[in-house]
């Protein structure tokens, strides 16, 4: 037999069959890939349905209201409420710390103006959603709310009612979705910026739900630090004066 002949016959040797185990496990490593993926997929279309697409007031007065800095136009909204008798009393929550009464009151109308300094309060504490929770079951406490109306921006308002309802369990929450220029002037799916902006908050919305439903449980990943200064919350009244 010559060399040739030898190389021949290696080469016709079948490729050996993949144990069985081996495909099993490629297998169901395939099948859990494809369910994670029908699941985040159907609660992407769930985040979404709980999305608003124009503005509707609320159906109910409340005791207290409150804004999450951080988008377009919701302190205005905000304060049109409180205008409107919709709220007592208003929390601004995650004013930047340099941010003062002066540099809120120059972006609003006049008829706005008076209510900063007898209705609204000012929180610099917060630094993102989780935060603004806290702070606002501190302002909730002392005022001696029952009821509180949420403004925040439509994507953002999933997120803050998971927060603000573990730090609030027994306070009715009411939404009031601000809707941004981009929600009105093109469908969501048709800009690249818009979706990936909805698929961070999604992710966002999946973490909070996750750390909310494990407190529940004693599970605490982001364990409140304690009660923070009286100076945390101000109202404008003092730093009207400024």
């Amino acid at each position: 037999m010559t060399l040739l002949d030898d190389q021949n016959q290696t080469g016709d040797i079948p490729a050996r069959p993949q144990p069985p185990r081996r495909r099993l496990i490629r297998g169901a490593i395939v099948g859990v890939v494809a369910i994670t993926f029908m699941a985040g997929l159907v609660g992407f279309v769930a985040f979404l349905s709980q999305l608003r697409s124009g503005d509707i007031k609320p159906s109910t007065k409340a005791d207290g209201i409150v804004v999450l800095t951080g988008g377009s136009s919701r302190v205005a909204d905000a304060l049109d409420l409180l205008a409107n008798g919709f709220g007592k009393r208003l929390l601004i929550s995650g004013v930047h710390p340099t941010n003062g009464i002066g540099n809120i009151q120059r972006s609003l109308p006049d008829n706005d103006q008076r209510l900063l300094a007898c209705c609204v309060d000012l929180d610099r504490s917060a630094t993102d959603t989780r935060s603004n929770a806290v702070e606002t079951r501190r302002w909730v406490r002392r005022q001696g709310f029952h009821s509180l109306i949420v403004v925040t921006s439509n994507y953002h308002m999933p997120r803050a009612l998971v927060e603000l309802s573990h730090e609030l369990p027994d306070v009715q929450l009411i939404p009031f979705s601000v809707i941004g220029e981009r929600w009105r002037d093109e469908a969501w799916w048709t800009s690249g910026t818009t979706l990936r902006l909805l698929l961070s908050e999604y992710v966002k919305y999946l973490a909070a739900e996750l750390r909310a439903r494990l407190a529940d449980i004693g599970i605490d990943l982001m364990p409140d630090s304690g009660e923070l200064p009286s100076e945390a919350v101000r109202k404008p009244a003092t730093a009207a004066a400024n």
